[in-house]
């Protein structure tokens, strides 16, 4: 009895970089710090590009940028760049127009450099079974509080189940992604991330269990923790 091989599609993936990393303390934007001779975004990229269905990374830069260019990741023929807007779902808008308005597309943060190839493959293969898409996320395993307003206290604890870490990357169909984003900005709604724009049109992305060590770049601290993951990830990519 033959089996049909299921058809993944073809993918691009949008990389919001306008951001000046103020919550870094450094000189230069977050995802121009290096690890291991390699900038922040250029391992973002390359965890993208390493996978085979991913045919082009669309950048969105702000328009003062003027380091992307020097990079040698900015001469690979599958990159693309555009100038991206004061918020990031303004530069991802303008990489989704870029994009084009068929099949699937990525949405991935620059400063997230430690995605494992297991779990990209992971929110890959939703394609088959979603209509919607769906996002990484990370099951909350600590004690949330939510804090009382304007104050250093604690106001309450928040219930911790069913509560996840929302990571990247973020995976939708790209026409649908742009009508939610779209009518998201218009209408002035808060959208933190991609998956908020999908949920104000009604939309219900599917959750998909990914590793916690799927890190945001964001403090100086997770610099050095940032190293140790992605050290750990080639190990596993070598063995």
């Amino acid at each position: 009895m033959s089996h049909t091989a299921v058809s993944l599609p073809k993918v691009i993936a949008v990389l919001p970089a306008a951001g000046i990393g103020s919550r870094m303390q450094a000189e230069c934007p977050k995802q121009y710090l290096s690890i291991g001779g390699k900038t922040l975004i250029e391992h973002s990229i390359r965890a993208l590009l390493h996978n085979h269905q991913v045919t082009k990374v669309i950048v969105a830069l702000s328009p003062h940028d003027t380091q992307f260019a020097s990079l040698p990741i900015a001469q690979d023929p599958r990159i693309a760049v555009v100038i991206g807007g004061g918020e990031r779902a303004e530069s991802v808008m303008a990489g989704l127009e870029a994009a084009g308005e068929r099949g699937w597309v990525l949405v991935h943060d620059a400063a997230r450099p430690c995605l494992h190839p297991d779990d990209l493959n992971n929110l890959l293969a939703i394609s088959t079974s979603s209509k919607t898409g769906g996002i990484l996320a990370a099951p909350v395993r600590d004690t949330m509080k939510r804090g009382e307003t304007g104050l250093q206290a604690i106001a309450h604890t928040v219930d911790r189940q069913d509560l996840w870490h929302a990571l990247t990357p973020q995976f939708f169909p790209l026409e649908l992604l742009k009508i939610c984003l779209r009518r998201a900005l218009n209408e002035g709604a808060v959208v933190t991330d991609e998956a908020s724009a999908m949920e104000y049109c009604g939309y219900h992305p599917v959750l998909v269990p990914a590793r916690a060590d799927n890190i945001k770049v964001t403090r100086p601290e997770d610099l050095a923790l940032a190293e140790f993951y992605l050290t750990r990830i080639s190990h596993e990519e070598n063995a």
